[in-house]
């Protein structure tokens, strides 16, 4: 190999032997690899077959070209630093393909397998003249970040029972909830120090470097009691060469982080599952450099790193060191029951007939099939529009229940909680958002704790009665519902910051809600102010119930008598199934349903884009507001898409139909009519459900009357939308 070999060119083994045995002949000291490996002769032979093994995967794997490029970034002249930094990417899989010594090494030595590319980096460094500002071996600060680890259980930390005890110094892989972080700070990478007296060789040079390491504090990188190897005298710290902070280099890169990462079955003390004597430890993870904000609160990871403990004295902690991260998503199974398929089987004549069997069946350990279908068809849809790690822009359909009997439908939504992707049940007296704390490893900033909304990522917030929530909670939580977003203010005093700071978080989870419309605080209204057709909220602010994207008022009417016989037998004889829906649809097939449909991927047909359209736009111009910005933004635009969407995924089906267009805009005209009241298209309280249902006779009479319905859309967008011919037919 000369100054101009061109990596990537599989070399033979000979090549890459001349370039070391070269680095012996020289018998410079900076040239002369240094440490335990050297310590007997017998060692040589095996450290350059390991040394050729190294270079030859950098070779292949593209890694030597990529640390040539970095080379040409740091050769800047004006630029002349202690400490060089390169990241070397690594895949243990194909180490052990190039050689299974090696990959041992790297998967279970990581202290050695970093000293060996280290040699290596240097080697190539001086062979192939790419940096001549490094003189020794020290000055190059190599990182091995380890993409992924063999699928095998010795190699999965679980979070579940992990002990914390002394383990060994080497990578493994962990998945779970990320629940709290700290801002990102600065932390010493590296340092130079000279001796003190004056006549030895190492008062100048770059003899003495100390580089972090995996589970080293800022005390053991840097500070004043090292002595000199050769005199024993004391050394001085040289801060012109720190690498703190200000580099303008991209490989310089600082920073840190920490971030407490638990068990991601943890969330199920916080959802709707009976207690259990189970306790879950969160253990810190520490993310440098590149890292740093690569993980968000309330979302789940798989992380690769390296267990260490930290020493503050007279306390050790256990964290690791983190070497990649990557979002991960559980994965379920996801299959149709049988029952479900038949149904869907049965029900294929309509678009509309699976999915009101489906909810006026759904939550039968709960209230009796046929009650509050509206309710549990919106519910149904929020739960299907939910999913964990969503890399598209996440849709929410947040659902606010109005009634006079909170406790059947705080049960309701209870039970569909267990049901979503993720559920949390938010405490009134709880934190909703995050809270601030100081950082008990001494990284003199605030460590921010998810509340239940952080936590709920990707699923559902169940917030239970507004009622019980103070005034000053209820703004907060219009707030987050209006702009999706929170913030969290530091106070510069109290953490060490010069001035204070407010940093804003995105909130990804939808929220449901009950309000008690029996309540007696009412909003006071004059009675010519009162719009035809709109409802009174009750204990709900109006100003809080028109951030929510559905409002579903459970109506009671006839529902005393079945809900006594309910309560009744489930007394008499708790726990067994109280219907035949009970048994022939049971909780775990509607589990399987939703994690199919989740999964689903959806696209919008051109009838039902129209349809949507033409509708916000005649609800556009009606529905405008006195000043000169319209009542209904651009936000309900997006609610109406997704409540297609949802629909459709619901009735197991890719493509969104007109008939799934119909059922969101009939549900949403629904909520407008009790926010705002009554507009020009006037439809029936229980528009989606006009009947009772309970043979196929009922399901067409229902299919006649949405037909109705569509046509009475129609209308409504001919009418006042601006430009109706381009939404809908001459027929």
């Amino acid at each position: 190999m000369h100054p101009h070999y061109v990596p990537g060119l599989q070399a033979s083994s000979y090549k890459y032997q001349c370039i070391f045995n070269k680095s012996y002949r020289d018998g410079s000291d900076a040239w002369r690899p240094r440490g335990p490996f050297f310590r007997s002769s017998g060692k040589m032979a095996e450290l350059l077959e390991m040394k050729v093994a190294a270079v030859s995967y950098l070779d292949r794997s593209g890694g030597l070209r990529r640390f040539i490029e970095d080379c040409k970034v740091l050769g800047d002249p004006q630029q002349t630093e202690a400490v060089y930094r390169f990241c070397i990417t690594v895949n243990p899989s194909d180490v052990i393909e190039t050689d299974a010594r090696l990959g041992d090494w790297v998967l279970h030595d990581s202290f050695r397998a970093t000293a060996l590319f280290q040699s290596v980096c240097f080697l190539s460094i001086k062979t192939l003249s790419l940096i001549e500002k490094i003189d020794t071996e020290n000055q190059v600060n190599v990182v091995l970040k380890l993409m992924q680890l063999p699928l095998l259980p010795g190699y999965m930390l679980d979070l579940h029972k992990f002990p914390r005890v002394c383990s060994p110094m080497r990578p493994q892989a962990l998945e779970g909830l990320a629940i709290a972080m700290t801002r990102v700070t600065k932390y010493t990478q590296g340092a130079r120090f000279l001796c003190t007296q004056g006549t030895c060789p190492c008062s100048t040079g770059f003899h003495h470097i100390r580089v972090h390491t995996p589970g080293a504090t800022e005390s053991a990188t840097v500070r004043s009691s090292f002595t000199c190897k050769l005199c024993s005298s004391p050394l001085r710290e040289d801060m012109k060469s720190r690498v703190l902070g200000g580099i303008p280099h991209g490989a310089f890169m600082t920073d840190k982080q920490m971030v407490e990462m638990i068990d991601a079955r943890a969330v199920d003390i916080l959802s709707t599952h009976p207690p259990h004597s189970l306790r879950y430890q969160s253990v810190t993870l520490f993310l440098r450099d590149e890292l740093c904000d690569s993980m968000k609160i309330g979302k789940l990871y798989r992380v690769v790193g390296i267990p260490a403990h930290v020493h503050q004295w007279p306390h050790v902690t256990w964290s690791i060191e983190a070497s990649s991260v990557q979002p991960w998503e559980p994965k379920s199974p996801g299959a149709v029951s049988s029952n479900f398929q038949s149904l869907l089987v049965v029900t294929s004549c309509s678009p509309w007939r699976f999915t009101a069997v489906m909810a006026s069946m759904f939550g039968s350990p709960v209230v009796p099939p046929g009650l509050y279908s509206t309710l549990k068809l919106c519910l149904l849809l929020s739960l299907v529009q939910t999913r964990e790690n969503e890399q598209d822009s996440p849709h929410y359909l947040d659902v606010l229940a109005l009634s006079s009997d909170t406790l059947i439908i705080d049960r309701l939504m209870t039970y569909s909680l267990a049901l979503a992707s993720r559920g949390i049940r938010h405490q009134a007296s709880g934190e909703m958002l995050a809270t601030l704390s100081e950082d008990e490893h001494g990284a003199g900033t605030a460590n921010i704790h998810a509340g239940a909304a952080f936590l709920a990522t990707g699923g559902i917030c169940l917030l239970g009665d507004l009622a019980t929530y103070r005034k000053d909670k209820l703004e907060v939580l219009q707030s987050v519902l209006e702009t999706r977003t929170a913030s969290v203010f530091f106070p510069a005093k109290k953490y060490g910051e010069d001035t204070d700071q407010k940093l804003s978080f995105s909130i990804q989870c939808s929220f449901w809600a009950l309000g008690d419309t029996g309540a007696h605080a009412k909003r006071t209204v004059k009675g010519d102010s009162i719009i035809l057709g709109s409802m009174e909220m009750g204990s709900v602010p109006a100003q809080l119930a028109e951030t929510f994207g559905l409002v579903v008022q459970c109506r009671h009417n006839r529902t005393l008598l079945p809900l006594t016989v309910h309560t009744l037998r489930h007394a008499i004889t708790p726990g067994d199934p109280l219907y035949p829906a009970s048994m022939q649809f049971t909780t775990q097939d509607y589990q399987d349903l939703l994690d199919h449909a989740r999964s689903l991927q959806v696209e919008l047909s051109p009838q039902a884009e129209r349809m949507i359209h033409g509708y916000f736009a005649a609800s556009r111009r009606l529905r405008s507001s006195t000043g000169p910005s319209p009542l209904l933004s651009a936000a309900y635009f997006r609610l109406l898409v997704s409540m297609a969407e949802a629909h459709c995924k619901l009735s197991l089906r890719t493509r969104v139909s007109v008939e799934d267009a119909v059922v969101a805009v009939l549900l949403c005209e629904a909520s407008l009519t009790l926010k705002y009241g009554a507009s020009a298209l006037t439809i029936p309280p229980e528009a989606v459900f006009p009947c009772d249902l309970h043979d196929f006779e009922s399901l067409h009479q229902r299919d006649m009357a949405l037909d109705q319905l569509h046509q009475q859309i129609l209308h409504f967008i001919y009418a006042y939308a601006p430009g109706a011919a381009n939404y809908i037919t001459e027929e």
